[in-house]
Order: structure tokens, then C-alpha cells, then sequence
């Protein structure tokens, strides 16, 4: 008899996941896995787009703040559970909280967990007696996209993930000019090596997954920027 829990997760994230990625492996995809991964990402982030929002919100109001913040740091440098304080009561009093964007990464790491379940499991063992009654049994899945097995590792797809990391930081450091500290300059290259090696161990098919999130993420960005600050412009 199979634990509770393990019936629980396969049930509730396993199966809807597996079933999902066939549907869409047989349909749109056109028997093209690393498309159905695609649409899977994006259909994932559209579902949880309203904390993506909020998240984005909240980082445009942090910008606002900024300044205030670093105001509040000099005024505690010495006492920290003072600052903790005062930037906790600051943020509180705009409204903003760092829980959607904890919900939205918790979200998709819990995809990426099962998504690794799904192709060691389901696809690499063929493993198909998980498939609801609507979706049909493929013969064959083909792992492979633009050349690369989404099974198996691959250095490009965790190289453009660790070269678009360290963008996005060095951008984002840019823009504090002297404040950036050598922790920071530390952690713009730590991270993206230590997520390359991370990434470089596991199927290639997580690298496709976190870049089509970025990618999603990106545009999201682009257009809160374009919306709130043409709005504060007014």
C-alpha cells in the first residue's frame, strides 16, 4: 500500500505535471519536448502571475525607498536589531512584503524538484502508466532540442544561465555606483559559477526551464518599468 504522502505527491504534483508536459509533448508541442517545456513554464508562471506581480510591485516601491533605507543604516549602523526594526516598520508602512516573491521562487523550485521526478522517472523509465485517460500514450518521447538531450547534462544551457545571472547582477549593482561593497562584487561572480556547477550536474532540461522563467521574469520587469515609472512621470 502506497505512504500517504508519497500518494499525496504523486497525485497532486507528480501526475498533473507528467500528464501536462505529454499533453502538450503530443499536441502543440508537435512531439518537440523542449517546446512542451517551454509552453509548461510559461503556462506555470502565468498561473502564479499575480505574485509575480506583487513582487514586482514591491521591488519598484523598494527603489522608492532606497534612499530611506540607506538613511536608516548610517542612523543604526551600530545597532542591529534597531535596523532590522525601523527598515521592517519603513517597508510595513508602504506595503510592501517579501512573501510573494518567497511563494513565487518557493513555486517554481518546487516545479524544478518535480520536473526532475518527471524526466528521471517518468520519460528517461518511460513510465507511463501515471497518463490520465485524455492524454494519449506516446510511442517515443525524443529528448533531444537544438541538438542538446534534455536528459542528459550540458554545459550551454548552465553557461547562459551563469552568463545571464551575472548580468542581471551587474546591472543591477551598476545602478548603486559606490555602494556596491567587494561582498557584492564577491557574490556578482560567486553566484552565477556556483549556479553553473549546480546546473552543469543535472539534466540539461532544468537550465531550459530556469532560462524560459528568467526570460518570463524579464518581461515582466520591462513592463513594470515601462507601466510604474511612465505612471510616476505623470
Amino acid at each position: 500500500m502506497m505512504h500517504p504522502l508519497v500518494w499525496f505527491w504523486e497525485s497532486f504534483f507528480y501526475a498533473p505535471l507528467f500528464n501536462v508536459l505529454i499533453w502538450l509533448y503530443n499536441g502543440i508541442a508537435d512531439q518537440n519536448l523542449g517546446i512542451a517545456i517551454i509552453l509548461l513554464t510559461i503556462a506555470i508562471r502565468l498561473l502564479i502571475l499575480p505574485i509575480s506581480i506583487i513582487s514586482e510591485r514591491n521591488k519598484h516601491i523598494y527603489v522608492t525607498v532606497e534612499k530611506e533605507i540607506l538613511e536608516i543604516e548610517k542612523q543604526y549602523k551600530n545597532d542591529p536589531e534597531k535596523l532590522k526594526e525601523r527598515i521592517r516598520e519603513l517597508l510595513r508602512s508602504r506595503h510592501v512584503s517579501p512573501w510573494s516573491r518567497v511563494a513565487s521562487l518557493g513555486l517554481q523550485a518546487l516545479v524544478l524538484i518535480v520536473l526532475y521526478q518527471v524526466f528521471m522517472s517518468g520519460i528517461k523509465m518511460s513510465r507511463f502508466d501515471s497518463l490520465y485517460s485524455w492524454v494519449d500514450h506516446p510511442d517515443i518521447v525524443f529528448t533531444n532540442f537544438l541538438g542538446v538531450n534534455l536528459g542528459a547534462r550540458s554545459w550551454i544551457g548552465a553557461a547562459l544561465v551563469g552568463l545571464w545571472l551575472y548580468a542581471e547582477i551587474a546591472v543591477d549593482q551598476k545602478k548603486h555606483g559606490e555602494n556596491v561593497t567587494r561582498a557584492d562584487l564577491f557574490y556578482r561572480v560567486a553566484f552565477p559559477l556556483f549556479s553553473f556547477a549546480v546546473l552543469f550536474i543535472l539534466p540539461s532540461v532544468k537550465s531550459l526551464f530556469i532560462l524560459t522563467s528568467m526570460a518570463f521574469s524579464f518581461i515582466i520587469g520591462s513592463v513594470r518599468k515601462i507601466f510604474w515609472e511612465t505612471k510616476k512621470a505623470d
